[in-house]
């Protein structure tokens, strides 16, 4: 008989608390009160848990505040260390990013996961829709998200959720993405004008993550969609210039363009993912569409994001 999820004595351990997963953290912790016996742990390295540095001290003080226990340990540990760890709790949810870069990483998180016969497994996907890309795409670490996938699907004893969230709403208005140049008042469109793009900031994740943890009945062995916003290029223009004041000038990379930049400089992860983001597929979906659009859940827009944190 399926194991059905049990709120009930529950042990979670999050893995990771950077830009997304100290979001995480704050809003599964809010939602852990709310349920009876849901405990929360947070597994950091031990010099990241005892550092000086002002950054890491202010989100270790955090995480104690809200009740949660902190757990030393480093996830570049041997698999076996990894198991000994995991099998404690019912469900781990990864926030681990792409810091590690390739060369299977997720994929030995994920098999950890099984062999420590935890009950439910949210991993690391936090992003575009990788299975629309398909493999061999000009981002290679979306090839080993696949494979992680493929290993959740091949399983029954493990639950699995995942989490597609577009692209951070920040990255569209930094610098160093190559779309919108506030200094010199210009946006350069990559792949077509009416190309879109999903965004989410990372406290709505947070949120959202929490949210899509304890709905009940628990959803299992899906991916839940979520979105802050979906805009086009040229919305994103329109939002400098009602913000500003002032025109922007206009450019566009079409996809060719991406294409001989990305394979004069192949190993550039700027490059890959302007790529990517200029094909323009899997990487949007209609807000109305989505667990937060269908709940009526608020979020950030991109306009209000801007709005909010960019001096104009």
């Amino acid at each position: 008989m399926p194991y059905i999820f049990n709120m009930e004595n529950t042990s979670i351990l999050i893995l990771g608390a950077g830009e997304l997963g100290m979001p995480v953290i704050r809003n599964i912790a809010k939602k852990a009160k709310d349920n009876s016996h849901v405990d929360v742990t947070v597994l950091l390295r031990e010099e990241t848990i005892h550092s000086d540095d002002e950054d890491k001290k202010k989100n270790v003080t955090e995480i104690r505040e809200l009740g949660v226990e902190l757990l030393a340990g480093d996830l570049s540990a041997s698999s076996e260390k990894l198991v000994d760890i995991f099998k404690n709790y019912d469900a781990v949810v990864s926030c681990t990013g792409y810091g590690t870069g390739a060369g299977g990483f997720q994929m030995k998180l994920a098999q950890a996961v099984l062999d420590a016969g935890v009950k439910r497994y949210f991993p690391w996907q936090f992003g575009v829709d990788f299975e629309v890309i398909g493999r061999g795409s000009a981002q290679d670490l979306f090839d080993e998200q696949l494979d992680v996938r493929e290993l959740l699907r091949s399983q029954s004893k493990t639950k699995w959720v995942i989490v597609s969230t577009g692209m951070f709403t920040s990255y569209l208005f930094e610098p160093f993405f190559g779309i919108l140049d506030l200094e010199n008042k210009s946006i350069n469109a990559i792949g077509g004008w009416d190309t879109a793009v999903t965004l989410t900031t990372p406290d709505d994740i947070g949120k959202l993550t929490a949210e899509i943890f304890f709905t009940e009945p628990a959803i299992e062995n899906e991916i839940v969609y979520i979105a802050g916003d979906t805009i086009t290029y040229e919305d994103l223009a329109n939002i400098a210039e009602s913000l500003s004041g002032h025109k922007y000038e206009r450019t566009l990379s079409d996809i060719d363009e991406i294409t001989n930049d990305l394979k004069s400089d192949p190993t550039n992860f700027v490059k890959k993912y302007r790529s990517i983001f200029g094909s323009g597929r899997g990487v949007s979906w209609p807000v109305e569409n989505t667990f937060n659009g269908k709940n009526r859940i608020p979020t950030t827009s991109a306009k209000q994001w801007a709005k909010d944190n960019i001096d104009w």
